[in-house]
Order: C-alpha cells, then sequence, then structure tokens
C-alpha cells in the first residue's frame, strides 16, 4: 500500500470507530430527560465538593454544561461518549451529547465526568447559534488542573470557559477533552 492509501485506510476506520462508539453508546446511555438531570444536578454536586474552585467559579458563571458519565475506550483506536445538561440560571436550558474519536498508541477504558463553565456571552452564543462546538475551535477553553484550580479567584477569571475533569475510573494512559465534539440532542 502507498502512504497515501493507508492514510485513507486509517481515516476511514477512525471514522468507523467513532461512528460505532456514537451509535453504541447512545443505545447503551439513552436516559430519560429526567434521569440525566437527576445525573447532572449530584455531578455537579460531587464536583463542588472535591474543588471548591470549581464552586466558585459556578457562582459566576453565565450557563454550565454538565456532563456526568463520559465513557472511553480505545485500542490503538478509540473514542468516547456521553451525554449532559445545559443550566442556565438553575435551569435545564438543553441537552447535548460528547463525542470524540482518536488513534495512536493507547489501550484502555475509562469513564469520568467534566463540567464546562461558560463564563461570557460569547461563548453562550457560540454553543447556541454553532451546529456543534469543537473543543479547541470558537471561545477560549481552558481545562483546569489543580495547579490551575488553586491559582483562580474570581478576578483572575478572564477566559471564555473553564472544564473540570473529575470522577475518573478505569485504566487508561491519558485524558483530554481536546478533539471534543459536543452537539445538541433532542430529549
Amino acid at each position: 500500500m502507498t502512504q497515501i492509501q493507508r492514510s485513507l485506510h486509517r481515516l476511514l476506520l477512525v471514522t468507523a470507530a467513532a461512528l460505532s462508539l456514537a451509535t453504541l453508546g447512545s443505545q447503551a446511555y439513552a436516559a430519560s430527560a429526567e434521569d440525566l438531570n437527576a445525573d447532572a444536578a449530584q455531578a455537579l454536586q460531587t464536583l463542588y465538593k472535591s474543588n471548591p474552585a470549581a464552586e466558585a467559579i459556578g457562582k459566576k458563571a453565565k450557563a454550565i454544561l454538565i456532563f456526568p458519565k463520559i465513557i472511553k475506550a480505545g485500542l490503538v483506536f478509540g473514542g468516547s461518549y456521553g451525554e449532559g445538561v445545559l443550566s442556565k440560571n438553575s435551569q435545564y436550558a438543553g441537552y447535548y451529547n460528547s463525542v470524540s474519536a482518536s488513534w495512536g498508541w493507547q489501550a484502555g477504558a475509562e469513564s469520568y465526568g467534566y463540567v464546562v463553565f461558560l463564563m461570557s456571552n460569547k461563548a453562550i452564543k457560540y454553543l447556541d447559534a454553532s451546529k456543534g462546538w469543537e473543543i479547541g475551535v470558537g471561545p477560549t477553553l481552558v481545562v483546569v488542573n489543580e495547579g490551575i484550580a488553586k491559582n483562580l479567584s474570581s478576578s483572575t477569571l478572564k477566559d471564555d470557559a473553564y472544564a473540570f475533569i473529575f470522577d475518573q475510573q478505569g485504566l487508561m494512559a491519558s485524558l483530554s477533552i481536546e478533539g471534543t465534539k459536543i452537539t445538541r440532542i433532542k430529549r
């Protein structure tokens, strides 16, 4: 095979893996709106208990995207899927899914939750107006780790969105939400 054929073959496999994961994930985790709302509320409280900086940011956020459970698996080709809720002014304003695909040296499976605090009207407008938010494209997103969280305060918040990953379980070499696409779904 030529290099171009190998590249096209890999692209086809990654696409097939992503579509399979999205299809299987939506069938396996097609929770009702009420269940998803309850899971999101519980996940947000879990994050707030484990990370006081997240709670402080949550009080300043204009909206919050809550993904209580993302399932990620991979063996060379991998992907992740989960469903979440958008909360505005303590009211549920929409439902979204989070999908990603990857390939490379990877093996394992894990689950985790993540919350994205939307700090600006620009971020909310982008989420509402776009046909899906691709992390890394659009408003500025900061993935908050323990080091960053210690230095955050209400006066240092200047980016459009802050993401916190929490409740990690399983065995996977790395964790990232880069390359993730968040798309509105109907409930």
